[in-house]
């Protein structure tokens, strides 16, 4: 029996109506999470972030599930666990930094170019702040492995020349440092993230100004 072309044709046309339809669901889920995060990281004060953070990775979680194969919120999953690991510190937080990792790297399986090569920045900077072995996953040579390649996918980005600036910073690289952060100011304003690039510059003024004079 030939299929019903009319039906066929109308599978066909659904699917492809609701591809976009799925598209425009995840981007929506992933740019409430990053505003969330954003709010959180920029706009509370420290003593707020852990509960807050803690809050948002809950709801971060539900959206990797709901999208899951899409490596998009694995990498804002990733980013909300670190930050909520960083904000409670001391060793309750490395079971959390271990989460986020495996967050990562799950997301760069799935697609390392994703939102500019995040996973790699994020990862990267996971790897060099984590204490190494035996208490922490931290590895310094990973770390500049990782945000070497966030660099060559996003070579102007604030994010990944930041963390190359944190990361010669603290490895007394100072010109190395300086350079990086310089580049980092001077990196394109993201329309769609202007809380997000107002902090980050804020961040990058401060590591500067630690820098030793010329």
């Amino acid at each position: 029996m030939k299929p019903n072309m009319t039906v066929v044709l109308a599978l066909t046309c659904a699917a492809l109506a609701a591809a976009p339809l799925a598209r425009a669901g995840v981007d929506d889920d992933v740019r409430t999470l990053q505003r969330e995060w954003e709010t959180i990281k920029y706009r509370k004060a420290e003593s707020e972030q852990e509960k807050a953070f803690a809050a948002l990775a809950e709801t971060a979680a539900a959206v990797r599930t709901k999208y899951a194969g899409r490596a998009e919120p694995e990498i804002w999953y990733g980013i909300i666990v670190a930050s909520y690991a960083g904000a409670k510190g001391g060793f309750g937080a490395l079971s959390l930094a271990k989460d986020a990792k495996a967050a990562l790297e799950h997301a760069l399986q799935l697609d390392p170019k994703a939102l500019s090569g995040s996973a790699y920045t994020s990862l990267g900077s996971l790897y060099y702040q984590v204490p190494g072995w035996p208490l922490g996953f931290g590895d310094d040579g990973k770390a500049r492995q990782l945000l070497d390649q966030a660099l060559a996918l996003n070579p102007d980005g604030i994010d990944p020349n930041y963390f190359l600036g944190d990361y010669l910073y603290r490895h007394r690289d100072f010109d190395g440092a300086r350079s990086a952060l310089e580049r980092a100011l001077r990196a394109p304003a993201r329309p769609d993230r202007p809380l997000a690039d107002e902090g980050r510059r804020r961040e990058i003024q401060a590591l500067l100004a630690k820098l030793p004079a010329r």
